[in-house]
């Protein structure tokens, strides 16, 4: 008797874990559909698909940076890393993860995704690999205790939809390599596309899976407003200054060509004049940086009256006291990025706040 259940409980055993393994599939997920102005990559097949009517999405438009804060970590202890530059979309948003077909890298499928694209009429926007992309290059969206990754930024491991252990679930959240990142605009929208590109190396239960190529495909449709940096406030601003002596803020816009503070600026100001305020001594120089676009003397003109408008902003709408702050413009003299490139660029066009 004892035999037979220790034979039935194996048994048993034995169908649960066939049942929880990840298995390849030889159709799409249930439910689930290309759009209909983005074509897939030949043979792959769809095994994890979200559709929202509306929900907000960050798409990073630059490498990711750790926080100057070594204490931030995200909610599953990972250190918090947060792209340098990014859209703040807000619409229709759609996921649909495949599985390329065997022998197919990351590259090969980024590339025909590009030129997809580009024969569409998009552009793209940013586009990095491995380390490039910053954060911890080995991680999809699952993992705690180490670096925040991409694909976290993109979706963190408890906004994923699949069941534990599912094919979609396994495909977001195994470890990775190889990683390619490509953010793209669609005309005529707007549409906005996140893809990333990865080989899975998977665990036990994901094994199935193990080599294969991902792609993760983010939509959205609607208006984007955009965020040159994810939003630093006052203490982040001192504990930069602090450690470094500066911090580049990219969330103070402008109009092309023009030095007048746009209104979505209010945030950051407002944020300055805490960060003034919480220190009596603390003196700045307000500097202002552009890309190269133009000549030096004239961009260095411009950045003098952007820098100026800047302290004007901060002493006429928050309170700050002008003794306190300096401008200064540096015209292109100080890139952080290549000038070759409208990722460099967009760099490059900042406010920096310097101790002095």
């Amino acid at each position: 008797m004892l035999r037979m259940i220790a034979i039935s409980l194996t048994l048993t055993l034995s169908a649960l874990n066939v049942a929880a393994d990840a298995a390849i599939p030889d159709a799409d997920l249930a439910g689930s559909q290309d759009p209909a102005f983005l074509k897939r990559y030949a043979g792959s097949l769809i095994v994890s698909y979200d559709d929202k009517a509306f929900d907000d999405y960050l798409l990073p438009i630059a490498p990711l940076r750790i926080d100057p804060d070594p204490k931030r970590r995200d909610g599953h202890n990972n250190l918090w890393f947060a792209p340098t530059e990014a859209l703040e979309l807000e619409g229709r948003l759609v996921r649909l993860v495949y599985l390329i077909p065997e022998g197919r890298s990351p590259l090969e499928v980024l590339r025909n995704y590009r030129d997809e694209i580009e024969t569409q009429g998009g552009r793209a926007l940013f586009e990095c690999k491995r380390e490039e992309c910053g954060g911890d290059p080995g991680r999809s969206s699952g993992g705690g205790g180490g670096k925040m990754s991409l694909a976290m930024v993109l979706r963190p491991a408890e906004r994923i939809v699949d069941p534990l252990l599912s094919t979609g679930a396994c495909a977001q959240t195994e470890r990775i390599q190889d990683q390619r990142y490509l953010a793209a605009a669609l005309p005529d929208g707007p549409a906005h596309l996140s893809i990333l590109a990865y080989v899975l190396n998977t665990g036990h239960s994901c094994r199935a899976l193990n080599g294969r190529t991902i792609t993760v495909v983010d939509l959205i449709e609607g208006k984007p407003r955009e965020q040159r940096m994810v939003t630093i406030d006052a203490p982040e601003m001192a504990r930069a200054i602090d450690a470094t002596g500066r911090i580049a803020l990219y969330g103070i816009l402008f109009d092309f060509d023009q030095a007048t503070v746009k209104p979505d600026s209010s945030v950051v100001l407002a944020e300055i004049a805490t960060l003034l305020r919480s220190d009596a001594h603390l003196k700045l120089l307000v500097v202002g940086h552009t890309d190269n676009a133009g000549g030096f003397d004239y961009n260095r003109d411009l950045s003098q009256r952007r820098a100026e408008a800047v302290v004007t902003k901060l002493v006429q709408d928050h309170g700050a006291d002008q003794a306190r702050l300096f401008p200064v413009g540096v015209s292109f003299a100080a890139p952080v990025a290549s000038n070759q490139t409208e990722e460099g660029r967009s760099q490059n066009r900042r406010v920096e706040l310097v101790r002095y």
